[in-house]
């Protein structure tokens, strides 16, 4: 894989037959998605299971291949309803492989799907948590116009102990980069 230099490079596409092998890597690489993300092993197959059941768009979740200029995954962005009524809330995410993190594809990516979900959907909330020690990602949302709502004590358990969340959101309402 190429690095991809500029963020402004990056965008999302649904998955197709020639991600599979990076959909693999994500089920049995633990460095794949970061120390923050890797949940251990499992089922190797999992995300292919998951691409040849929906393609990895369903009303329940779904999951977008985040690709350079070369059209090669570099990552993995998702989205799932939160709330009542669905549709009026997301909760998003991105994983970028280790070789591509630290140039803002992650950031890109982010924008892009928020920017996705607000001009196409009924949302008026995304929304986005992450490990209290995931500073980039933290500076990330901040940039996007994500603000820090609150704090899940001790709701993850990783590396043998129990980390806090904390929660981001963003309304439809106010700025955002990019927008008017």
């Amino acid at each position: 894989m190429t690095s991809v230099q500029r963020a402004d490079a990056v965008h999302l596409r649904a998955f197709i037959e020639g991600d599979l092998a990076f959909l693999d890597r994500l089920c049995t690489d633990p460095d794949a998605l970061g120390e923050f993300e890797w949940p251990g092993f499992g089922d190797p197959r999992a995300r292919r299971k998951r691409w040849e059941r929906d393609g990895y768009i369903s009303a329940e979740s779904a999951a977008v291949a985040i690709v350079g200029a070369d059209d090669t995954a570099v990552g993995i962005a998702t989205w799932k309803p939160v709330g009542s009524p669905s549709g009026v809330a997301y909760e998003i995410g991105v994983g970028v492989l280790p070789e591509h993190r630290g140039q803002g594809v992650g950031t890109a990516a982010q924008k892009l799907l928020v920017d996705y979900l607000l001009d196409r959907t009924t949302a008026n909330r995304i929304e986005a948590v992450t490990n209290s020690g995931n500073l980039s990602e933290q500076r990330a949302l901040e940039r996007l116009g994500f603000r820090r709502e609150g704090v899940m004590r001790g709701r993850s358990f990783q590396h043998g102990e129990y980390t806090d969340v904390l929660v981001y959101g963003l309304l439809r309402s106010e700025s955002r980069p990019g927008k008017a």
